[in-house]
């Protein structure tokens, strides 16, 4: 359950749609508590990696009408080279979002999961699980990992799996949650693809069901440094 107190959200999403997808329900919820929400978008598309200009332009126009469904008070973009953070000095993606975290000063911060099967998301979390010291920055109360439909759940792994232990009810929310998901049309397909507005219904039950709720979005704490209420 959210709290009563306003507070700082900063969504960190590898790639615009993750946002929505692992979170989405509860960004809408954040909001509708008067909750100041920005938004970090850590890559983009570029030409010279394969991408057309015809799916450059689309994805430029997803992420503006996204942002305004959001209402988010502002959208940091890193620009750098989606499916190739690997190639890139973690130090440098540290600095980055250091620089985000400074200007936002969040609360709240959500996150991928760290052992989703995509690499961007892998080093965007390890990347800002290095910003998360109580020391650098102690304005922050709260860090949870968010699970991606098409990336968290291809996890096979037998270790590292995602395990929910903070549900978030979206009943409210569900509806318009998947309207905003479908403005991505670059991303959304038809059923068994799992960025379906099945599967994302589906995994919305499940996590209900687990919680008590008709439709709730789950997440992984990292940590909680909130005063009891």
């Amino acid at each position: 359950m959210l709290t009563e107190t306003k507070n700082k959200i900063l969504i960190i999403s590898p790639h615009p749609d993750d946002e929505t997808l692992g979170c989405g329900g509860t960004i809408l919820k954040h909001k509708d508590k008067g909750d100041e929400i920005n938004w970090l978008i850590v890559t983009k598309m570029f030409e010279k990696h394969g991408w057309k200009k015809k799916e450059i332009f689309l994805r430029k126009k997803e992420i503006k009408n996204v942002s305004k469904q959001y209402k988010f008070k502002k959208v940091f973009e890193l620009n750098l080279p989606a499916s190739r953070l690997d190639e890139i000095n973690i130090s440098i993606l540290i600095k980055k979002f250091v620089n985000v975290i400074k200007l936002s000063r969040p609360n709240t911060i959500y996150l991928p999961f760290s052992s989703d099967v995509h690499t961007d998301h892998q080093i965007t979390y390890k990347a800002a699980k290095s910003c998360l010291k109580w020391f650098r920055h102690p304005y922050i109360k709260n860090a949870l990992m968010y699970e991606t439909v098409s990336e968290t759940n291809f996890n096979f792994s037998t270790k590292n799996f995602f395990n929910p232990n903070r549900f978030i009810d979206i009943t409210n929310q569900f509806e318009k949650k998947i309207k905003i998901m479908q403005l991505y049309k670059s991303e959304i397909k038809n059923h068994p693809f799992p960025r379906s507005k099945e599967s994302i219904k589906a995994i919305s039950l499940l996590r209900g069901s687990q919680s008590g709720y008709k439709f709730a979005e789950a997440f992984q704490t990292i940590f909680d440094r909130s005063d009891l209420k």
